[in-house]
């Protein structure tokens, strides 16, 4: 059995209680409270995405419900397949599949063949805007991301990693293998979507870092993470131009959107215009709805409903942290890490961007951004949360 972490101490799973004892079953619940939490930021984030795109979806679309409708089908799906993946216990996702008795591969390497064809497809065949290209279209109306794809597997594949060979973590040889398995899929989502990229490495950096107990290695690797980011951005003249629209927002044409975000936040005021009395949504900012969305929520609700989206979502990270601290084993424990990262990553970044505090760049705001991959694949990464915390003991865990 792996060794057990400082901070995450977990529980002996059921039916595995010491020789001699007594074999009680546990009392397992579904997790309301965390299930609670995901459903209303969803519903908050189909009430603000039909506030907010309704004029541009009728003026251009003749229809006002439209992105509205399709984040909802988005929405029942997502909720459909974390339900299903919260179903099946989590150890099953990286079990080895008995094919034939000389061919037995697990879930997770066919996972990470399937993401290193869709990323090397969209890289070369993908559909993009700014000479980056990121999806792979699925008829007329609907396109799957496969940034999102890898980037769920990426929480798997490095706490599995890291749950096989804790001890190792404690040296760089241990934390160079999760980086020789990861860095194909980082390089190959680098190369047309930067930020996704950067939230993975913050998983591929955060999981391995819980785990071990000498830090002193982390710090190096981070200073080259930081140099090959650099070089990266050097690369492609789009990402160089963001960075100079940055430094100088109100006299570049590239800064238009950011500055129109910085309008709307600046005239929210304390309780806003109210809902659906956003000004800045009609024209001024294009594609509101995605990665600008927080701007007119601000503009609509206010500073205060600005700060109650983020206690929202410091609620799901705090719940997301308690899972973690009481998941079963290892394993567990550190999905939810990586989870907890990605959303936590995403939603700094977002609102970062929006405030101007950090050059442009597209990442959604969790649960709350108009975007079918991002909410669907979000909410799939939530159902390995919910099927950690329901095979949590509760009789042997403390009170949470």
């Amino acid at each position: 059995m792996a060794r057990e972490n400082a901070i995450f101490r977990p529980l002996r799973r059921a039916g595995e209680g010491r020789e001699g004892e007594k074999r009680v079953k546990p009392k397992r619940y579904f997790d309301y409270m965390l299930l609670f939490m995901i459903l209303f930021l969803i519903s908050f984030g189909l009430v603000m995405i039909y506030s907010i795109s309704a004029y541009n979806a009728t003026k251009y679309y003749d229809d006002a419900t439209l992105f509205v409708r399709n984040q909802a089908i988005y929405a029942v799906l997502g909720f459909v397949l974390m339900l299903i993946v919260a179903k099946f216990d989590y150890h099953w996702y990286v079990a080895k599949l008995k094919i034939h008795k000389k061919f037995q591969p697990s879930l997770l390497l066919i996972g990470y063949i399937i993401c290193i064809a869709l990323q090397f497809y969209v890289w070369r065949w993908g559909d993009g805007t700014n000479g980056s290209n990121r999806w792979i279209p699925l008829g007329k109306s609907f396109k799957l991301q496969p940034s999102e794809i890898t980037k769920l597997l990426m929480v798997l594949l490095v706490a599995y990693l890291a749950y096989i060979a804790p001890k190792k973590l404690d040296h760089f040889s241990g934390f160079f293998r999760i980086l020789f398995y990861s860095a194909p899929l980082v390089f190959l989502v680098a190369a047309e979507n930067f930020t996704t990229a950067l939230i993975m490495v913050g998983v591929v950096f955060a999981v391995p870092f819980i785990t071990s107990r000498k830090k002193g290695y982390f710090f190096f690797s981070l200073a080259l993470a930081f140099v090959a980011g650099i070089g990266l951005i050097q690369m492609e003249g789009y990402r160089r131009a963001r960075i100079d629209i940055w430094l100088d927002i109100e006299n570049t044409p590239g800064g238009y959107q950011i500055l129109q975000g910085l309008y709307a936040l600046a005239s929210g005021g304390w309780f806003g215009k109210g809902l659906g009395n956003s000004i800045q949504k009609l024209g001024y900012i294009p594609e509101v709805h995605t990665d600008m969305i927080f701007t007119c929520i601000i503009e609509e609700l206010g500073i205060v409903g600005g700060f109650f989206l983020v206690a929202i979502y410091g609620v799901l990270l705090v719940r997301l942290f308690k899972v973690a601290v009481h998941a079963p084993d290892l394993l567990g424990s550190l999905i939810v890490v990586g989870v907890f990262v990605q959303i936590a990553m995403q939603a700094v970044l977002n609102i970062a961007v929006v405030t101007n505090t950090i050059p442009s760049t597209g990442v959604p705001l969790p649960f709350i951004s108009y975007g079918g991959s991002s909410l669907v694949f979000l909410m799939i990464e939530m159902g390995f949360v919910l099927n950690v915390s329901n095979q949590i003991d509760y009789d042997a865990a403390p009170q949470q």
